[in-house]
């Protein structure tokens, strides 16, 4: 059972790296997963505002806010492996691998606070209001990295669910299977998107919903290195790991500022946002 499991997983991932289309064209699947994950973002963002009475774009917010993210963490990649920049120059941008959660994190949050302001939801609140979308989103994008094997999987192990990635853009050495960390984040991303979606349906202070959201990706993301290959900068912990503490820590501080401010009533919402 256990080889025939190993034969499966691989298999899968060969055949869904690349998604062959008509001619010689082909779509990398970690563009299409990207795109699916705006998409399921865009819905849970809708639903989101839908709930709270908000009228705004919720899939224009999400598109200029991926973006932002995607540049985020590109420039944050550059920033964080300055020997690749100095080996590749600036077609380091433009690969198909190379992106750090931390980056991201950042170019999107400030994508939000902008678009809060200019659409007359209020900064924070629009934060609040985006958090499961942003957990789903963040999930189902992690497919992507999955099927292009672009370097995001773990140290190798004889899990049962261990995959191998000889094809992928970051390809693992023949035979050699390892975690596929992109699942594990897939399935806690979601379950972090359901908590924090049942959360927000509740009368909370402004900021509390982002601070969980910081708080829960940020212990999510420090756990889940101990299982990827990406070296240690600091006392035993990655930049990913040192990125997800100061995740926490800003978190923590939001929820209890939160905590402190007055619980906003049924009708109050418009009126706080205005004063975010």
């Amino acid at each position: 059972m256990l080889p025939f499991l190993h034969i499966g997983f691989h298999t899968v991932v060969h055949l869904f790296g690349r998604l062959w289309v008509i001619g010689p064209w082909d779509v990398p699947t970690f563009g299409l997963m990207l795109w699916v994950a705006t998409v399921a973002g865009a819905w849970v963002m809708h639903l989101s505002f839908k709930r709270a009475h908000v009228q705004a774009d919720a899939l224009g917010i999400v598109a200029l806010s991926v973006v932002a993210g995607i540049v985020g963490a590109k420039l944050w990649h550059v920033l964080d492996t300055p020997a690749e920049f100095q080996m590749d120059g600036w077609q380091v941008l433009w690969s198909t691998g190379g992106f750090a959660w931390f980056g991201g994190l950042v170019g999107g949050i400030l994508a939000l606070l902008m678009q809060g302001r200019q659409a007359g939801i209020g900064a924070l609140r629009t934060l609040d209001l985006a958090t499961p979308a942003a957990a789903v989103g963040y999930a189902v994008g992690r497919i992507g990295c999955l099927t292009s094997g672009d370097g995001d999987y773990g140290l190798p192990t004889n899990l049962p669910w261990a995959m191998g990635f000889p094809n992928g853009i970051d390809p693992t050495p023949p035979g050699v299977k390892v975690h596929p960390t992109p699942l594990y984040e897939l399935i806690v991303g979601l379950a972090i998107g359901f908590w924090l979606w049942k959360r927000g349906g509740k009368q909370r202070g402004l900021g509390a919903m982002t601070g969980e959201y910081l708080v829960l990706t940020g212990v999510a993301r420090f756990l889940v290195e101990f299982l990827r290959r990406n070296p240690h900068v600091l006392l035993g912990l990655s930049n990913a790991q040192l990125a997800s503490v100061g995740s926490v820590v800003a978190g923590a501080v939001l929820m209890y500022v939160a905590g402190k401010r007055p619980k906003p009533e049924p009708e109050e919402p418009a009126r706080l946002a205005k004063a975010a």
